[in-house]
């Protein structure tokens, strides 16, 4: 059943957007009577029914709702953005997915751009969690020099992981991490991380690892690390 996405979900009767409601009348062809599914991006799930079906704004009956448990792992991604807005929206439509909880703009010595429109990230998100049927949306945080992150107190007890250009890596991710676990893995720019700020990382309790043996573009890294610590967890 397709899944539409409502941040406040009142019951028993709950109005979608207009942006969501032109989808169910206007491209899925929805009509009065017909059941439906919502989420509020919390992890809720309700069961409804349309009682007026309009592309401004439809109103729907809510039936039932249920609670979907939290998953027993948790994947952070600090990734610098790259030259390109359009790869860095690709790699996050992909990676949510396939599924992820937070995510972290970089700005690091070597990043090419600084910044990217969240907002855009964020619709983005919430267009591939409805497609994939996932009922939390993942956090997206604005551009945090590395140099801060480094220094937060917000990662105690998390696996935290560094992935950058070198052969002589002995770690691969997935020998390395541990199921079940909170994870940080920092990606770096086109140009990679700095010799400065690697050996940072490394102070800051950051375990380097390979990703495997091609050299991958930043977003082919952010969505290989995203899908290896989810095959680690399945």
């Amino acid at each position: 059943m397709q899944l539409f996405f409502q941040e406040k979900i009142e019951t028993p009767l709950t109005y979608l957007d207009e942006e969501e409601s032109r989808h169910l009348v206007k491209v899925l062809r929805k009509k009065q009577g017909e059941a439906v599914r919502l989420t509020n991006g919390q992890g809720k799930v309700f069961e409804g029914v349309i009682l007026e079906a309009s592309s401004k704004k439809t109103s729907i009956k809510i039936l039932s709702s249920a609670e979907v448990p939290e998953d027993p792992f948790h994947i952070h991604l600090a990734i610098a953005p790259t030259k390109s807005p359009d790869r860095m929206e690709w790699m996050v439509e992909k990676i949510a997915e396939i599924g992820f909880h937070e995510l972290t703009l970089l700005e690091t010595i070597n990043s090419e751009r600084s910044f990217l429109k969240t907002d855009r990230l964020h619709k983005k998100v919430i267009s591939a969690c409805k497609q994939s049927l996932k009922y939390r949306i993942p956090v997206l945080h604005p551009t945090t020099k590395l140099t801060q992150l480094l220094k937060s107190k917000d990662f105690e007890g998390f696996q935290k992981f560094i992935a950058y250009v070198d052969e002589a890596h002995e770690n691969h991710l997935l020998d390395v991490a541990l199921p079940g676990g909170k994870y940080l893995i920092l990606i770096g720019p086109e140009g990679d991380f700095d010799p400065k700020e690697i050996q940072a990382a490394f102070e800051s309790g950051f375990l380097p690892v390979s990703l495997g043996k091609s050299r991958l573009r930043t977003e082919t890294a952010g969505l290989a690390a995203i899908q290896m610590l989810q095959v680690l967890n399945r």
